[in-house]
């Protein structure tokens, strides 16, 4: 009989232990010890330029959430640290789309974090749905998200034709009579054309010249050349990052300087103002966000980058996704839980402070902010319209090129 008790003990105590391990295993909250938060990101490839600054942005946010100690979950009653489980998706859709399959179904990741471009966004937003996990997409900028059926993802870019209305209420705030424009053959450029041409023309601005050119172009000279010669008061190239970069070494070239001159993705970038020093000075370009800017934790957000990584953010991607770093902390601490459901109510119905200003969800966008344009002045960017979130007056007409 003492035999035979002793062994409905030990099956007992077996089946504790194996209860008990189970218990760890599936996050129980007195297991809890840190925040796994998945994401793939182009770390090769041609998207890895423009990711570099939103990699480097989850990272600052991560050291700055867990210098706090972590994020506060009341359901395990304590802060948790953050710990990032990434892949590099090489800039393709298809590997994005595995590793975030992987890192739900393999990994057992907490949280998800978005890609690169819009492209990949596009391609990985079905997954949130699938397995119904929130994703608040940032370096996404198509109005073709407004079309996406989805009760998981959200995305903060304001789009393009937000930002083109703003780009010509700004035009006519100054007054400029006659606009020529060029863009690259790539599909976001492209989308801002269609609405840009329509809002110039419903202004009676004079387009006096309008051409687009292949991606990957080398020499933009005799474009350049062919609108210098219509002497333009604003001159706007929808641009990608390459040929930006090329457009302003090859604009001051040939000696000419417009009155306004914007250009839509690049001008924003780490690498710009370092690479062409005073020639900065006046050009114009879109985005949401400026350190100069009075909301809430902008200037540290600054600071704490430089003192990462030793050079400024990039004032589009850096800065849409550490928003979106922001608004996923504050829904946890919210919702007191990792859970996805609970998480995903929290994010489409309550409003967030970010270095955005306060930032609520309309449907799947982000209609909180105006579309804005930016302007490099005195080696830092600002915000120039609208004038209800300037931080400076627009610089008209642009300065000349500094001497050489």
């Amino acid at each position: 009989m003492k035999r035979r008790s002793m062994m409905k003990k030990l099956v007992c105590l077996a089946v504790v232990v194996v209860f008990s391990s189970l218990f760890l295993i599936h996050g129980g909250a007195w297991a809890k010890d840190d925040i796994r938060i998945g994401f793939s990101m182009a770390l090769t490839g041609p998207y890895a330029p423009a990711a570099k600054g939103q990699m480097e942005a989850y990272l600052v946010w991560e050291e700055q959430v867990n210098k706090k100690g972590g994020i506060f979950v009341k359901e395990f009653n304590k802060k948790l640290p953050v710990k990032f489980v990434y892949y590099d998706d090489k800039s393709e859709a298809e590997t994005a789309v595995k590793v975030y399959e992987k890192l739900i179904t393999d990994d057992k990741v907490d949280l998800l974090l978005a890609p690169n471009s819009t492209t990949i966004h596009f391609a990985v937003y079905p997954i949130a749905d699938k397995y119904k996990v929130p994703i608040v997409g940032n370096t996404a900028g198509s109005t073709k998200l407004r079309d996406l059926k989805s009760r998981y993802f959200w995305y903060i870019s304001t789009l393009a034709d937000r930002q083109m209305q703003a780009l010509v209420d700004l035009l006519k705030a100054l007054k400029v009579k006659t606009v020529a424009v060029v863009n690259v053959q790539e599909i976001f450029p492209a989308e801002n054309l269609e609405f840009l041409i329509p809002a110039l023309k419903k202004e009676g601005f004079d387009i006096v010249l309008q051409k687009d050119y292949p991606r990957g172009v080398k020499d933009l000279i005799p474009l350049l050349s062919e609108v210098k010669a219509k002497n333009p008061d604003a001159f706007i190239g929808l641009t990608y990052v390459p040929d930006t970069f090329l457009t302003t070494t090859q604009i001051q070239e040939i000696g000419f300087n417009p009155k306004f001159f914007f250009q839509l993705v690049g001008a924003a970038a780490v690498a710009y103002q370092p690479k062409f020093g005073a020639s900065v000075e006046g050009i114009s370009t879109f985005g949401q966000w400026s350190p100069r800017a009075k909301w809430p934790g902008a200037k540290e957000f600054l600071d704490n980058y430089v003192a990462k990584f030793k050079v400024k953010p990039d004032y589009l991607n850096s800065s849409l996704s550490y928003v979106a770093c922001e608004i996923m902390e504050q829904a946890v601490e919210k919702a007191g839980t990792l859970n996805w459901e609970k998480v995903r109510d929290v994010i489409a119905n309550d409003e967030f402070s970010t270095i955005y200003g306060k930032l609520k969800f309309t449907g799947l966008a982000n209609l909180s902010q105006p579309g804005m344009i930016l302007q490099w002045q005195k080696g830092e960017i600002d915000i120039i319209w609208p004038p209800e979130v300037a931080t400076a007056k627009p610089l008209y007409p642009k300065p000349p090129w500094p001497k050489k």
